[in-house]
């Protein structure tokens, strides 16, 4: 059976990483396999969990990169040399250019801790998008699996999944919530449908 090889993009801790090697035990992601996981900061833990599960691993550094196109040229060879067919970011703080969203289209796949369209684009990320969902008093909110291009959070949307805002949720708490009842079922499903995808091609 082809399998799409896969990159995982990462800049923290990497949960939503750690969701998609426990999906690949499990056999809920079956079409694609996870090849390499970069990260743009060094000493990463999500590098440690990579390592852990036997995945190769590659550190870029953007502080040592003249400027962000040597980081994204950086980027695309190291993607190409292990002949990478689907891109996911999870938990990666980098916006990646048009230049570079447009040489993988509908192959970059990104997760986002809202319903798109609330709460999402430049500056919503992390703890902040909770935040404005609790500021704003929305009673519903939940994660939305899209693809990448140019505008940040403005690819087309493959999969969301709804969690209820509860009394007495803080942003930390409702982040938690999020991730467990939502990001890590939605990002391994939608993994597999892409890589499904682009395995029959």
């Amino acid at each position: 059976m082809n399998k799409a090889k896969i990159a995982v993009l990462v800049s923290g801790g990497g949960t939503n990483l750690q969701a998609l090697i426990d999906a690949q035990k499990q056999g809920i992601l079956l079409s694609g396999e996870i090849k390499l996981v970069i990260s743009n900061k060094p000493g990463a833990y999500a590098l440690e969990r990579a390592a852990g599960a036997g995945i190769d691993t590659l550190v870029i550094d953007k502080k040592s990169c003249v400027d962000h196109a040597e980081f994204e040229q950086k980027l695309m060879d190291a993607l190409a040399e292990n002949g990478i067919d689907l891109i996911v970011l999870a938990g990666f703080m980098v916006i990646l250019s048009e230049r570079f969203t447009s040489a993988y289209p509908k192959r970059i796949i990104n997760v986002h801790p809202s319903l798109i369209p609330s709460f999402c684009g430049e500056g919503f990320y992390g703890l902040r998008v909770h935040e404005a969902a609790l500021k704003y008093g929305v009673k519903v909110t939940g994660a939305t699996v899209h693809f990448v291009n140019e505008i940040p959070d403005g690819g087309e949307i493959i999969l969301q999944k709804a969690v209820d805002i509860q009394d007495g949720d803080t942003p930390e708490i409702l982040q938690h919530r999020v991730m467990e009842q939502a990001e890590w079922t939605l990002l391994p499903r939608a993994v597999e449908k892409v890589s499904k995808n682009i395995a029959n091609e």
